[in-house]
Parts: structure tokens; sequence; C-alpha cells
């Protein structure tokens, strides 16, 4: 199962997010939900990278498949956006192939 996990702030403000493990819909190299899954954190981060000013740190291993992004300070209207985008995303593969796959959670940090 892939988690995603979006962090905020006190004040709702996204500040990053994480994302671990392969979501098991089906064998490595044939698993769409873990591809799907995985086109939308990456397009994420490139987006953010090369369309906004936001700062971050991003930590990624594809071997385990754990990537975690980090602002520097609370996501801007543009960097929101393209997260408010990804997690769209995220709940239409959750609403197209079950609760068994992913796991979207939001946490206070």
């Amino acid at each position: 199962m892939t988690k995603i996990t979006v962090y905020k702030n006190n004040s709702n403000q996204y500040i990053g997010f994480k994302m671990t493990g392969h979501s098991g819909f089906a064998q490595e190299g044939e698993d769409i939900v873990c591809a799907g899954i995985s086109v939308l954190a990456i397009n994420t981060v490139n987006s953010i990278e090369f369309l906004t000013k936001q700062q971050f740190t991003l930590n990624d291993d594809e071997i385990s498949g754990d990537l975690e992004m980090r602002f520097s300070s609370p996501a801007q209207e543009d960097t929101a956006l393209l997260i408010e985008s990804m997690i769209l995303g995220l709940k239409m593969i959750r609403k197209q192939y079950g609760n068994n796959y992913i796991t979207l959670m939001f946490e206070e940090v």
C-alpha cells in the first residue's frame, strides 16, 4: 500500500508531503496504480521546482518508493494549487481502485 501524508501547519497551510511504499496492485513493472501515484508525485515536484519560486528540500529513494518534500516556508498560492491538484489526482485513483492500495492522510506539524 502507498501511504501519502500531506503536511500542514496550524494555519492549515501546506508545508510538504511524504509518500512511502508501493501500492501492491500488481507486480512491479505492471502496477498501474503505483505508476499513476508516482507520476502525480514526480510531476508535482517538477512543477513546483520549475514553475514556482517555492524553496524546498527533497528526499527520495527509488528502490523503496519513498519521497518526501518539505517547504522552507508555507506554500505560496501557486504551490498550494499544485499540491491540491496532486491531492485531487490521488483521490481519483483511490476512488477508481479502492482503499486497499492508497492511503491519503493529512497531518499537522
